[in-house]
Parts: C-alpha cells; sequence; structure tokens
C-alpha cells in the first residue's frame, strides 16, 4: 500500500514538473504584425508634441499598409516589403529617405528579408541608387542563387530585377546633413558617436505571420552617422538583423550593429525557444537585456512567434514600435511604464 502511494506521488511530482516547463501561448491568430522604426535614447522630454505625432501617425500608417495585405489574404512577404517601403519613403528612420551619412557624405544603405517557410532569404549591403533597399532584397531571395549581394553588384542585379533606382542624392536630408557635420567637428575618432547613441541607430523593420502560418522578417537601415570603409552594419546580415522560422519565431533588430552580429542576436533567440522550450517573450528578454547588456551591447528587437505572441524587447531609452492583430492595435515610442 506504502509502495502504491508513493509511485502515485512520483507520479503526480513528474506530471506538476512538466506542467511548469511548459511554453503556454495565446491561441493561433489569424494574422499579426510587428515593426519598429528604430531604438535609442528616445526620450519623451526631448520630443515635440508636433514630431512625436509625425512618428505615431507614421507608425500607425506602416501597420495600416500591411495589416490591410494580411487582412485580404495577402502573403506575410508583401505584407513585409510594402510595410517597409513605406517607412524607407519617410525622413522620419533612418532607411531610405532619410539614410544617414557616412563620412564621405554620402548614403550607403543595407536590407534583408527572411522567409520562415524555407529559412532562406536575401540581402543587400552598401547601396547607393536603389530607392527601396528591401525590394532588392527580396529580389536576392527570389532571384538569386545568392544570399547577399553588396556595392555595385547588388545596384547592377536590383535593377536587371526591376528594382527602382534614384540618384543617391534623393536619399539625403538636412537633419542628417547637420548630424554628420557634427559628428565630424566634435571627434574624427568616433568618440562623438560613442557618446551619442542615436548616431549608432536608426533602421526600421517588419515581422508579419499571415493566414497560411508564415512568418517572414525584414530589416533595412541607412547604418551609422559618419562610419566609413563601408562599413556594414547586422542589418543585411541573416542571424542577425534579421531572422525568420515557421517552427518558432521572426525577429528583427535595430541597434548597436557590431553587438548583433557577434552575438547572432536575432538567431540566438529563435535557437532559445526551440532548444530551451521557452516562450518567445522569454528568450527575448534573456537576449537583450540579460546577455546583450552583459557584452556592453546596446538596442532593440520587434518579433512575434507562430501562434501570433508579440515581442518588442529593447534596453536603451525609448524604440519606435508598433503592432497589429485581428481587433488589437498598438504603437508606442517611450519605456514602457509596466
Amino acid at each position: 500500500m506504502m509502495r502504491s502511494i508513493l509511485v502515485l506521488l512520483a507520479c503526480a511530482c513528474l506530471i506538476s514538473c512538466s506542467q511548469k516547463t511548459e511554453v503556454k501561448t495565446d491561441s493561433k491568430v489569424a494574422y499579426a504584425m510587428v515593426i519598429h522604426g528604430g531604438a535609442g535614447t528616445i526620450k519623451k522630454e526631448n520630443m515635440t508634441d508636433e514630431k512625436e505625432k509625425a512618428y505615431l501617425d507614421k507608425l500607425n500608417q506602416a501597420l495600416s499598409v500591411g495589416e490591410k495585405i494580411l487582412q485580404n489574404g495577402g502573403t506575410a512577404m508583401d505584407a513585409v516589403v510594402e510595410t517597409i517601403k513605406l517607412m524607407e519613403d519617410s525622413p522620419l528612420f533612418n532607411a531610405g529617405k532619410g539614410a544617414v551619412y557616412t563620412a564621405d557624405a554620402t548614403n550607403e544603405l543595407d536590407a534583408s528579408i527572411m522567409n520562415g517557410a524555407d529559412t532562406n532569404g536575401g540581402a543587400v549591403a552598401g547601396v547607393k541608387t536603389i530607392k527601396n533597399p528591401i525590394t532588392a532584397a527580396r529580389a536576392v531571395y527570389e532571384k538569386s542563387v545568392h544570399v547577399l549581394l553588396t556595392g555595385e553588384g547588388a545596384e547592377a542585379f536590383a535593377k536587371n530585377n526591376g528594382c527602382e533606382t534614384v540618384s543617391n542624392s534623393y536619399f539625403g536630408t538636412e537633419n542628417r546633413l547637420k548630424s554628420l557635420r557634427k559628428s565630424q567637428a566634435k571627434d574624427d575618432q568616433g568618440n562623438y558617436i560613442n557618446a551619442n547613441p542615436d548616431y549608432k541607430y536608426g533602421t526600421v523593420g517588419c515581422v508579419a505571420l499571415d493566414k497560411n502560418g508564415n512568418i517572414v522578417a525584414g530589416t533595412s537601415t541607412g547604418g551609422m552617422t559618419n562610419k566609413k570603409y563601408n562599413r556594414v552594419g547586422d542589418s543585411p546580415i541573416l542571424g542577425a538583423g534579421t531572422y525568420a522560422d515557421n517552427a518558432t519565431c521572426g525577429v528583427s533588430s535595430t541597434g548597436h550593429g557590431e553587438f548583433f552580429i557577434r552575438y547572432a542576436v536575432a538567431y540566438d533567440i529563435a535557437a532559445r525557444m526551440e532548444y530551451k522550450k521557452i516562450s518567445l517573450k522569454e528568450a527575448a528578454r534573456e537576449v537583450i537585456q540579460e546577455k546583450l547588456v552583459e557584452k556592453g551591447g546596446s538596442g532593440g528587437i520587434v518579433a512575434l512567434d507562430n501562434q501570433g505572441n508579440i515581442s518588442m524587447e529593447f534596453n536603451t531609452a525609448g524604440m519606435y514600435r508598433g503592432f497589429v492583430k485581428p481587433n488589437e492595435r498598438v504603437v508606442e515610442i517611450y519605456e514602457s511604464k509596466n
């Protein structure tokens, strides 16, 4: 009798323990999308009401573009590309129109996209004449045996595959030029940039889940103010700036790219979900708030899993961000008080 009781207690313990490690998610949604417009030292006291409204309006516009596609049964690929294109066309963000300047007072753009269905993707880096670099990244994914193309070769490929081109002067804005001049006047060794985190950050990104359960992630950036030697950050690097796998999640990163590259931030979040059997929320928190902080890196990510659960994790003062699901929409800028 006592032996039977002990066996029953042991079984109960095993059941209880397994329940504690179970990854609980919400019921799968019909669609979901999450976006970011860059992380950094974004504080309300430094923001005018007019500028704040402009960012919130543009984030809402971006969400509306992608949501309309997803609501009508469109693909996550189309939703991500069209959403990022709208953000690339806005001078508010460091991507496309409004990209920051290099040390040579030019604009060099990077972008990537990844499809969770086949864990394949495409990317371009250091392009100067592609109006919407995310379209070039998609072209590489769909029409090339390669993953990453750079410079003039990437531009030629994109142009040959129908991507719109513009002169490099199209991307420049007066505000970005002022930032470059300030950086160059203060310190030519990069210390001014290190003391002004916003010069390292920027980037736009989007992750979408469509009705077929497919996840696509994309990221686009103008890079770092006053960058030299054709520096490339994490945005066009699959596994660092962008990652998608239907088995786990999709991620788009924003922050100090060198750290995101070194620690494969986007992939690490998905890997922790797969190997540790933890939720997207837990995995993102571990990587962004613990590992990245411990290593001295700063920035954030937006991500969603295959059930449509959302994460918008960052370790900076703010991040332009938002998400949309059926009957639910959130747009935020500053650090959450929750």
